[in-house]
């Protein structure tokens, strides 16, 4: 199983989801093809609600602890509650990596 499909499955055992993204951004940033590195999850949880961005984020790292010990090794996480995903609609745009692979 890929890392991106084991992320999203502990992810949704885990916690309330209302959406659920996981993008694998490896290839934006140095190192060897096909690899599961570098991830954006965007997740919408209603478990979020009362919580600032650091629990939410400690939570996301509690059911992914297993893959950040094991070669995930950037996670960019943007967390919402229904409501605020309802005002917002999209994450953010990943920067560019400074050490990106010239194309």
């Amino acid at each position: 199983m890929s890392r991106q499909q084991t992320i999203r499955e502990r992810l949704s055992a885990a916690i309330a989801l209302d959406h659920l993204d996981v993008i694998n951004e490896s290839h934006m940033h140095s190192g060897p093809p096909n690899r599961e590195t570098h991830f954006k999850v965007v997740l919408v949880s209603p478990d979020f609600e009362g919580k600032r961005a650091v629990q939410r984020h400690q939570a996301v790292y509690a059911v992914l602890g297993e893959e950040l010990k094991s070669g995930l090794h950037a996670l960019a996480l943007h967390t919402y509650t229904p409501a605020e995903w309802a005002e917002t609609g999209a994450a953010p745009a990943s920067p560019a990596c400074q050490h990106a692979p010239k194309e």
